[in-house]
């Protein structure tokens, strides 16, 4: 096994080319934002709104210890909204001269309305910055140095037993700044840092190939991956896959369904989360619409969005609409309290904007998005949850899903789950289907532990992936249709 060199986690261990100038410079300057605002008005605009983006990015994977996989590359542009009434018009462009702003501020008016009457002028204040907090820039981080982290995992994979024989590493960051300006008194800027990293293994026995998978995810620079993160992701990948060679089939039905801390994050995220989301809501494609006020769920439940947890996946100082980032309460004891907004839908309904407008980058127009969705802990042990539960399946971790926000009704892969028996975990199960009901499974929580942990995710929506933040602690669905093999 090779030793993992201790230089790479060095916070000076950097590469020969740094990043440090790319940071500092300003994106646009002020007046040039607040001219091109100005020629969107004067265009017949009654809201304008310019977003500039800086975005480089790195990646590397490793694949059955060959380099598959090792590019880096760097996006820069601009996105123009421009709203009348109820229509928006949007301009994109990768020529930040002020010409090339002036243009699309142009394209983006026409599309919203033709020609144009009266001047509005707009006074930009002070830029309101908020710089990242990551210790080690991961573009700074010169590349044979994440080949050897990637080496190392998959030393660390392999060494937990002879039938692991496929491993697959992956290592990805993004460095994203951007600017927002717009014609109701915004301007701020952001530096969003992340990191990712996961491990894929294959195991094979008498029974086949079994897989297993551990990411890591972090709004944070390269001190995320320090050696015990590495290694641990790399073990616990390879040991699930090896765990799952001796797999029986799943039962099929009704059963109470136990979920591991931080590994149903992602079912409350697709069964609930996007059915809260204020355009759903307003094209009433919810199931959620004009519900506030009502009990929509167990009295143990508590929903919350909230972009300000810091290093979490979804974590966000501002939104893409140039908003500080809040924590939203949606559903409490049960109770919806609330929805998630975005800018022009918060305007147009007269309710608090909530920060959760967001972009894939500056090619797209702002929508209304999730950030870290959770559900808060409850005051049960774990371990009580489980032996309190004479017969059921115990799910360690689940995979995508998917789900129809008008009724609720979602499909869930569980990619690491294990019978209870008589109050204990004990065999491993075959992948199988999680299949219900959105409101009728936050109806069916009926305990809920004090362990919380969140995992990170990609969240796709209408052609758009951001990154985001998933959360609960060990919980108890007193009954769920399981779509397993078993007779």
């Amino acid at each position: 096994m090779t030793s993992l060199p201790g230089s790479i986690w060095r916070e000076g261990a950097v590469g020969a080319t740094s990043n440090l100038r790319f940071m500092s410079l300003e994106l646009v300057e002020s007046d040039v934002l607040q001219r091109t605002i100005d020629e969107a008005l004067r265009r017949g605009g009654e809201f304008a709104e310019v977003f500039v983006e800086d975005r480089r990015t790195s990646s590397a994977m490793l694949d059955q210890r060959r380099v598959e996989e090792l590019t880096s590359g760097r996006d820069r542009g601009a996105g123009i909204r421009v709203v009348v009434g109820e229509t928006t018009g949007f301009a994109h462009t990768a020529d930040l001269s002020e010409k090339g702003l002036r243009d699309a501020a142009t394209a983006a008016a026409s599309v919203a309305r033709e020609g144009g009457g009266g001047v509005r002028e707009v006074a930009l204040g002070a830029l309101r910055r908020f710089p990242s907090s990551a210790a080690i820039e991961p573009g700074d981080v010169d590349k044979a140095r994440k080949i050897e982290l990637l080496l190392h995992a998959d030393d660390v994979a392999r060494s937990e037993g002879s039938s692991i024989t496929q491993v697959q590493v992956a290592l990805g960051d993004s460095t994203r700044r951007f600017i927002v300006a717009n014609s109701e008194g915004v301007f701020a800027s952001d530096h969003q840092v992340r990191t990712r990293f996961n491990v894929a293994c294959v195991a094979t026995g008498d029974s086949g190939m079994q897989t297993g998978y551990r990411p890591v995810a972090a709004t944070r620079g390269f001190e995320l991956l320090n050696p015990a993160v590495v290694e641990a992701a790399a073990r616990g990948a390879a040991r699930q896959a090896i765990t799952k060679l001796e797999a029986r089939p799943a039962p099929s039905g009704d059963l109470p369904v136990v979920l591991a801390s931080g590994s149903g994050g992602i079912l409350f995220h697709e069964a609930c989360g996007h059915g809260l989301e204020a355009d759903a809501i307003m094209k009433q494609a919810s199931v959620y619409a004009g519900k506030v006020g009502q009990q929509v769920a167990s009295p143990l439940v508590t929903l919350v969005d909230d972009g300000t947890v810091a290093g979490e996946w979804g974590y966000l100082a501002i939104d893409d609409e140039g908003h500080e980032s809040s924590r939203n309460v949606l559903i409490e004891n049960g109770v919806l309290t609330d929805y998630m907004w975005d800018y022009l839908r918060s305007r147009k309904e007269g309710r608090h904007v909530s920060a959760n407008g967001r972009r894939q980058s500056y090619q797209y127009l702002p929508m209304v998005r999730m950030t870290n969705t959770y559900l808060l802990e409850g005051d049960s042990d774990a371990d009580e949850i489980v032996a309190q539960t004479p017969y059921g399946v115990y799910v360690a971790q689940l995979g995508g899903g998917q789900v129809n926000t008008a009724t609720g009704d979602f499909v869930f892969g569980m990619t690491a789950a294990f019978l209870i028996e008589n109050g204990r975990i004990t065999a491993p199960l075959r992948d199988c289907n999680l299949i219900g009901n959105g409101p009728e499974i936050l109806r069916r929580v009926d305990a809920v532990a004090k362990d919380f942990s969140m995992m990170p995710g990609t969240c796709g929506k209408d052609g758009q992936q951001v990154p985001v933040g998933c959360g609960q602690a060990t919980m108890r669905l007193s009954a769920i249709t399981i779509g397993g093999a078993a007779a």
